[in-house]
């Protein structure tokens, strides 16, 4: 009793002062501090996938409404070797496949990347049987309204969001960018089924191909950034988390790709890197936003963008000194975590809810 009472005081304490530095990130100046000089670009994390079930064309094609720069979709492969947006390709939690009962028998346990998974898994289905399942809310503790979307979409493929964009830019002349994650590619390689073939494919055949193309191409495995390096001018993003190490990399570790010496290598075969936000600005014991790590400069002085990840506008997930008040479930001040990510010279930042980052990043 004694230790959840100090805790939930603590909570309150850090609550009291929520606005105060909320308040100062909204008054300071939007210095661009970028690589380019220009605003941040803004990513939209799976679609606006605050607002939609993830990774449905209806979550892409609201983030399109809502202003975002990019969609970013999650790649996985099909049995028959098709690019599919999910999450991770174990659809378990991001569709009604459980509920299917004709597919009771592919429920499975696999090890990805050294990780135990139990689930229904996209390389079992065909195309065609992954458009009989419909998509669900992801995260519905948190995400209520949206459950309100269960059952609508399907599973969309690649092509049909190139598809979605262009005919945006065919009807308003308006190019949207697309920045696609490879997930797990050397596992699925392990099975001889390929990212990099599809993806170059299509990309190409809908005019993302060069570094002048509103296109970047994003994984956590080097060696596939490096592969793609060797056949495309298209931008590449190592992506690095907070802990642990690029999957195909055995021994090595993010915190030492992050240096200024491993910074320099990732900018022999990549463009930019896509952090955890923590790790651009991290937070003290009270869970509060604190000082820039000074990684956005490390990168920047290697010729390297930095895209963080994930902004997302419930409490659950925001620093404490933005959060509006103890219900994990309620928005609070999205804004004012982005503008100081903003002060810290990002260059584009990946987030569920494009409509308020826009705001934010472009009033």
């Amino acid at each position: 009793m004694r230790i959840w009472f100090a805790s939930f005081m603590i909570a309150v304490l850090a609550l009291a002062g929520c606005g105060v530095q909320a308040e100062q990130a909204g008054e300071a100046s939007m210095n661009i501090a970028t690589l380019t000089g220009q605003a941040p670009v803004i990513i939209a994390h799976r679609g606006a996938s605050g607002e939609r079930p993830e990774h449905t064309l209806a979550a892409y094609q609201l983030a399109i409404e809502q202003g975002a720069d990019f969609i970013e979709p999650d790649l996985v492969l099909t049995r028959d070797g098709i690019l599919v947006a999910r999450h991770e390709n174990e659809i378990g939690g991001t569709t009604n496949v459980a509920d299917r009962p004709e597919f009771a028998d592919r429920q499975a346990t696999k090890i990805i990347d050294g990780q135990e998974y139990s689930g229904w898994f996209t390389e079992d289905f065909t195309l065609a049987e992954l458009k009989t399942l419909r998509a669900k809310e992801r995260l519905p503790e948190l995400r209520g309204a949206n459950m309100g979307y269960d059952g609508q979409f399907e599973v969309p493929t690649f092509e049909e969001i190139l598809q979605l964009l262009n005919a945006h830019a065919d009807k308003s002349g308006e190019r949207i960018g697309v920045y696609p994650e490879t997930k797990h590619p050397s596992y699925f390689k392990s099975l001889g089924l390929s990212h990099d073939e599809p993806l170059l494919g299509l990309l190409k055949q809908y005019g993302y191909s060069g570094k002048a193309d509103p296109v970047f191409i994003q994984s956590f495995e080097v060696g596939n950034l490096k592969a793609l390096n060797g056949k495309t001018e298209i931008r590449l993003v190592q992506l690095v988390a907070s802990e642990g190490g690029p999957p195909d990399q055995a021994g090595q570790t993010f915190a030492s790709m992050l240096t200024a010496d491993g910074l320099k290598k990732i900018a022999t075969y990549a463009d930019g890197v896509g952090p955890s936000k923590d790790l651009v600005i991290g937070r003290n014991i009270l869970g509060q936003l604190g000082e820039a790590t000074g990684l956005v400069e490390a990168a920047h002085k290697a010729g390297l963008l930095v895209h963080p990840w994930t902004f997302r506008r419930e409490n659950y997930f925001l620093p404490t000194d933005f959060k509006s008040g103890l219900d994990p479930r309620e928005p609070g001040d999205l804004a004012g975590e982005v503008r100081a990510y903003v002060a810290a010279g990002v260059d584009g930042l990946f987030s569920d809810n494009p409509a308020q980052v826009v705001a934010a990043v472009k009033p």
